[in-house]
């Protein structure tokens, strides 16, 4: 429980006083950041922000796990690596794509291709890897089960079956993320909320951890504790780095974040054996995605026709006249009843043992 409380609080400063050093930084090399002409005209007046901010979100989850687990003299888990693998490897895709921004000057960084196959490759090695390597239990970080807030034991997958699952998962929640990280604030508070819930999550586990407690009700699962530290870590470094990107934002995240962010968020769906769940408790990321491909395929059938003056739907509702903080400031409340309603339904399961 200590480790989870020194990665969090570590974190929170990290970010807090590394993201001020970062603005500097990147302020002084000219690294800002580029707009679409294609989007709202009042976004602008954000040319020139610095971006690539997701790198100290990054970089402070890392050294704030690693010195909570020398504090705590405590080994780190394989579960918690692996994740921490997942976070590095989709924010390495991100900062390629951020730099290529600045570097070439446009809007677009890496080409649609070439981004998908960084996503494809770090989350493929991250399938594999998850399913070797069992603990004492047997147990390996995640399971060849699909699962809601527990495994459906009744249909187990073949192993590619589970590559597969894994990928459109990682691929699908990081792409979501993304697309919602286009108000100053709007996916890093969000984000904060969701990993706060999984942080919960992780700790119930851990008091109902079947290698401790066993019982019709205990979890299944494999290093709950430790996965706490790391969604602790994440929790506290979105946070931190909030109080920079709060409108008006001093600097934002970028790919680098946004992207290592959102597969951080499948990662702890597939460890905690919660897939289904992600949905319930991410439900803003899924209502931002399903406003882009209800936009796009309506857009294709009609020839033209749209349902949302623009999609991410965020945009909609500036178009609209709505002041941008209002926008965040509402779409951050869903989240908090997204959340709500994840952690009710999560612990509605165990107090009725359906």
């Amino acid at each position: 429980m200590r480790a989870i409380l020194f990665a969090g609080g570590m974190a929170l400063v990290f970010t807090l006083l590394g993201t001020r050093v970062a603005i500097r930084i990147l302020v002084s090399k000219g690294y800002g950041q580029l707009i679409r002409d294609d989007g709202p005209t009042t976004h602008h007046t954000k040319r020139g922000t610095p971006t690539m901010g997701g790198l100290v979100i990054i970089l402070s989850v890392v050294l704030a796990y690693f010195l909570a687990k020398l504090i705590t003299q405590d080994v780190p888990s394989w579960s918690a690596l692996l994740l921490l693998f997942l976070l590095v490897g989709l924010g390495t895709v991100g900062f390629l794509d951020d730099y290529i921004k600045i570097a070439k000057q446009r809007s677009l960084g890496l080409r649609s291709k070439a981004k998908m196959a960084g996503q494809t490759l770090v989350a493929v090695v991250f399938a594999v890897l998850v399913l070797t390597r069992p603990d004492e239990f047997g147990q390996t970080p995640a399971s060849r089960h699909i699962s809601f807030i527990r495994d459906f034991n009744s249909l187990t997958l073949p192993s590619v079956a589970v590559v597969l699952l894994i990928l459109v998962m990682i691929s699908g929640s990081s792409n979501a993320v993304n697309l919602t990280d286009g108000l100053d604030g709007l996916a890093a508070g969000a984000s904060t909320m969701v990993f706060a819930a999984y942080t919960l999550v992780n700790i119930w586990q851990n008091n109902q951890w079947c290698a401790l407690n066993p019982g019709n009700k205990c979890y299944d699962v494999r290093d709950p504790l430790d996965l706490a530290a790391v969604a602790a870590a994440l929790t506290g470094a979105c946070f931190g780095f909030l109080w920079w990107n709060a409108s008006p934002a001093k600097i934002f995240m970028g790919d680098t974040g946004s992207l290592s962010l959102g597969g951080a968020l499948a990662g702890l769906a597939i460890l905690t054996r919660t897939e289904f769940l992600l949905a319930v408790l991410g439900g803003l990321f899924v209502i931002i995605t399903m406003s882009v491909i209800l936009q796009v395929g309506y857009f294709k059938l009609t020839k033209g026709r749209r349902i949302f003056r623009m999609a991410p739907l965020q945009h909609h509702f500036e178009l609209k006249g709505w002041a941008e903080i209002t926008i965040v400031i509402r779409f951050w409340i869903i989240t908090g009843i997204c959340v709500a309603a994840g952690l009710g339904i999560f612990y509605a399961e165990w107090v009725t043992g359906a």
